[in-house]
């Protein structure tokens, strides 16, 4: 199986921005670069196997075909739908903020 492209939505770029400054202010250049370095493993991930990540959101906000992924080891959750012929990258939010409120204003699928 070859791996299909990743294709963020504005917002998802928006808060890996708002990360990235995050971890740059509070953490240094190391931390930054090492979110980097896991956001890109995970979109690997993602975009190789997109069925692997959790259907958990999906029910609770009924939004089929949502899955998420973390990004370990820090505390961020990617949220994808799968398509034909690419991933499409809703958010990248930190695990720890009410993922409902922050999804409620989420696009139909």
């Amino acid at each position: 199986m070859s791996a299909k492209p990743i294709v963020p939505r504005e917002q998802a770029r928006r808060d890996v921005i708002e990360a990235l400054e995050y971890y740059l202010v509070q953490g240094g250049e190391s931390a930054a670069l090492g979110l980097i370095d896991a956001l890109e493993g995970a979109y690997r991930v993602i975009a190789s196997h997109p069925a692997a990540g959790s259907p958990r959101y999906a029910h609770e906000l009924d939004l089929p075909g949502l899955r998420c992924w973390p990004v370990k080891p820090y505390p961020y959750l990617i949220f994808y739908v799968e398509r034909e012929g690419r991933i499409d990258l809703w958010r990248v939010l930190h695990a720890h903020r009410d993922i409902p409120a922050w999804m409620k204003d989420a696009e139909d699928l």
